[in-house]
């Protein structure tokens, strides 16, 4: 296929496979759907809501269904409405954490580790999975392709997430680093699917040759749909990373802070919060420990080029 047929090709493809996880922003929605002047009653009586941003992990549509049973606990245990805020990007959501139009924030490792070294994050929860708050960026590559090893993608095409992921950028990114390569010099050519759906679909779809993606979305994925693993295959594992967690401004109002933190903590314990839990693929929430982020400090570090 000559190559402007193809571009075309691919990107009409890419129009369609984002349209769904693109949605006219900014979408902000409240998550028992009341209407506004509901809302508009509910502010007037000084009951604000909470505001969650959420990062696009996963597509929006996914990510509502996904996240509603805990904003629906979250209503509950605050006495509160709860306001589900997402942007198509992690830079997007960054900001409405940084300027106070988020007061919660569910986000990856990378972005994170941005937030902490501008001032403006700061951890509040995190779950765990399997016994463990620890999740690996994954290589993956069509199950019907030539590809063996990382190296045989060089020259090829390659799908990342978002330019602040973890596992859908940045453990990669450094990774070429440490081969004296980029991003630009190792492939052929690079996309973002800003999801990690998205960029696992692309994937099985054969329209990129490989992706670095979240080891827990993944994992969630093929468990609910065996046909769309048998797609695809792994080739690379990275070490463990501290899970993507909850974060707040550091300049949240303590008692909102303690409260949201204390919700999460004990979600395991509640018949709803366990439901909500089920829905999140999560066993619970539990306290952060700050130095599980440190591999990420240090691969940003480089990588950004922070001093």
């Amino acid at each position: 296929m000559r190559r402007p047929v193809y571009m075309f090709i691919l990107g009409l493809f890419l129009l369609l496979l984002t349209a769904c996880s693109r949605p006219t922003y900014p979408f902000v929605r409240l998550n028992v759907e009341a209407e506004g002047a509901v809302v508009a009653a509910e502010r007037a009586a000084g009951r604000l809501p909470l505001r969650v941003a959420i990062a696009a992990v996963i597509s929006p549509k996914a990510t509502f269904d996904t996240y509603s049973p805990l904003l629906d606990y979250l209503a509950k245990r605050l006495d509160r409405p709860v306001e589900l805020l997402q942007r198509p990007t992690y830079a997007e959501i960054n900001e409405l954490l940084r300027t106070g139009q988020a007061d919660i924030g569910f986000i990856c490792g990378g972005a994170y580790v941005e937030g902490e070294r501008e001032g403006y994050m700061e951890l509040l929860a995190v779950p765990e999975i399997g016994g463990t708050a620890t999740y690996r960026a994954l290589i993956i590559v069509p199950a019907d392709s030539p590809y063996r090893s990382f190296e045989d993608l060089r020259g090829r095409r390659f799908a990342f997430t978002d330019p602040l992921s973890n596992s859908g950028r940045l453990y990669l990114q450094y990774r070429l680093a440490q081969m004296g390569e980029t991003p630009d010099s190792f492939f052929g050519e690079t996309i973002y699917t800003y999801s990690h759906d998205n960029s696992i679909r692309a994937v099985a779809q054969g329209i990129v040759d490989g992706a670095t993606v979240d080891s827990l979305v993944f994992d969630a994925l093929v468990k609910s749909e065996p046909e769309l693993g048998k797609r695809l295959r792994i080739i690379e594992r990275s070490r463990p990373f501290g899970i993507p967690p909850v974060v707040v401004h550091p300049d949240l109002d303590p008692a909102l802070k303690m409260a949201v933190r204390d919700a999460l903590i004990g979600m395991h314990k509640d018949p709803q919060g366990r439901q909500a839990l089920a829905v999140l693929h999560v066993d619970r929430f539990v306290l952060p420990d700050p130095a599980a982020y440190e591999s990420i400090r240090r691969m940003a570090a480089q990588v950004r080029g922070w001093k």
